[in-house]
C-alpha cells in the first residue's frame, strides 16, 4: 500500500484491478481518489394543485390571459398618457405627470407580462423533469428527427398550439409591447417634420461668431492661447426662446489651438482653421455623448461614456474606442474685429454615424 508523505496513512486503491497493477504503475498514478459521489437522482415527484384539480388549472389559464391582457392595456395606456399629458409648455409640473403616467403604463406592460410567463411556466405547462444528455454535435438525419420531436414535445407540454387564448393573448401583448417606445422616440423630433434634415443641420451659419459656453461671448483668436481648450457655442443661441437646448445638443463646438506646424491638414482643409486653432462637434460619433475630455499634450480628445479617443492634430480621427468616423470639422476664420466666425454650417452631420442611415 502507498503512504501519505507527511501523515504516512495508507492510501486504500480504488479497486482490486488497480490494486494488482499499483506495482507495475510508477508513484502517484497508482492512487485513485475515493470521494466520487452517486448520482442522487431526481427527488420524487411533487404534484401541483392544477394538475389534481381541473377548475384550479382552468383558474390558472384565466389568470395568465388576464396577465397578457393586462399588458397590453398598459402598454396603450403608455401611448395614451403620451398624448394625454404634454409637456411641450416646460412646466415641471406637466413633465411629472408625463413620466408617472407613461412611466406606469409601462411598467404595468411589462411586470404583468413577465408575471404571466412566469406563471403559465409554472402553472399551466405540464410539470416533468428531463435530463439533457450530452451528444457529439451533428447533422444527421437521426439528429434532425430528435430535434424535430423536441419542439412537438414543447409545444404538446406548454400547451402553446392546444391553448389558444393564452397563445393570441401573449402574442397581442408582445406586439403591443414596443409601441410606447416607439411613439416617444418618434416623439422626440417635431411631429410635421422629418427628423433627419433636422438632425443634418444647426445653427451655425456664414459669419456666426463663436461665443463661450454657457454665458455667449463672442470669442477673439488672441484670447485662444496655444494648449488652451473652450466650449463653444453659436452667438445668439441664449436669446432663443424654443428649441435652445435642441439646438445647443447639434452645434456645440470645441475649440482648441495647437502649434500650426503640429497639425497635419489635408489640403482641401487648409483654410478651416485659423493659425493652429480649430473647431470641432462635441458630439461623439458613436452614440451622441458629449467628448469634453481634452489632454493638451497628446491633442487628444476622450469620450467618458465609452472611451473614444479623437487626434485632433490628424483631423479628428478615430484612434482609439468604438466610435467608427473622425468627429466633423466646423471651418472658421476671423472677422474685421478679430473674432472667430464660422465659415459654414458643418460639411457632414453631427453626432452618431446611424443618423446618416436615412
Amino acid at each position: 500500500m502507498a503512504q501519505d508523505d507527511n501523515s504516512g496513512a495508507e492510501l486504500a486503491a480504488a479497486d482490486s484491478s488497480h490494486a494488482a497493477h499499483a506495482s507495475d504503475a510508477s508513484p502517484g498514478t497508482a492512487l485513485i481518489v475515493q470521494d466520487a459521489f452517486e448520482n442522487p437522482g431526481f427527488p420524487a415527484h411533487r404534484p401541483r394543485v392544477t394538475d389534481e384539480n381541473p377548475q384550479r388549472e382552468k383558474r390558472a389559464q384565466r389568470t395568465v390571459y388576464t396577465l397578457f391582457y393586462l399588458s397590453i392595456l398598459g402598454s396603450l395606456w403608455a401611448v395614451a398618457a403620451y398624448m394625454l399629458f404634454p409637456m411641450e409648455s416646460n412646466n415641471p409640473g406637466d413633465v411629472r405627470l408625463n413620466n408617472l403616467f407613461i412611466g406606469l403604463g409601462a411598467a404595468l406592460a411589462l411586470l404583468a407580462l413577465g408575471i404571466g410567463i412566469v406563471h403559465w411556466g409554472k402553472s399551466v405547462m405540464e410539470d416533468v423533469e428531463l435530463v439533457d444528455e450530452r451528444h457529439p454535435i451533428g447533422g444527421s438525419p437521426e439528429t434532425q428527427a430528435a430535434a424535430v420531436k423536441v419542439f412537438t414535445d414543447s409545444d404538446r407540454e406548454s400547451g402553446f398550439t392546444r391553448r389558444s387564448v393564452i397563445r393570441n393573448s401573449l402574442i397581442g401583448a408582445i406586439v403591443v409591447f414596443p409601441l410606447p417606445a416607439l411613439v416617444l422616440f418618434r416623439g422626440l423630433a417635431p411631429q410635421d417634420q422629418l427628423p433627419v434634415p433636422l438632425l443634418s443641420h444647426t445653427m451655425w451659419r456664414k459669419g456666426t461668431r463663436l461665443a463661450l459656453d454657457p454665458s455667449g461671448a463672442p470669442i477673439k483668436a488672441s484670447d485662444v492661447t496655444i494648449g488652451s481648450a473652450f466650449h463653444v457655442i453659436p452667438e445668439g443661441l441664449n436669446d432663443l426662446e424654443h428649441g435652445k437646448l435642441d439646438e445647443k445638443a447639434k452645434a456645440a463646438v470645441l475649440l482648441m489651438r495647437l502649434e500650426p506646424s503640429e497639425l497635419n491638414e489635408l489640403p482641401e482643409r487648409k483654410d478651416w482653421s485659423y493659425d493652429g486653432i480649430v473647431a470641432y462637434s462635441k458630439i461623439c460619433t458613436h452614440v451622441g455623448c458629449p467628448v469634453a475630455l481634452y489632454e493638451q499634450h497628446t491633442h487628444h480628445l476622450l469620450c467618458p461614456c465609452h472611451q473614444s479617443q479623437f487626434d485632433v492634430a490628424n483631423h479628428c480621427e478615430v484612434i482609439f474606442g468604438p466610435a467608427k468616423r473622425p468627429l466633423p470639422q466646423l471651418p472658421i476664420a476671423i472677422d474685421d474685429e478679430g473674432y472667430l466666425i464660422a465659415q459654414s454650417d458643418f460639411t457632414e452631420p453631427v453626432g452618431p454615424s446611424f443618423w446618416e442611415r436615412h
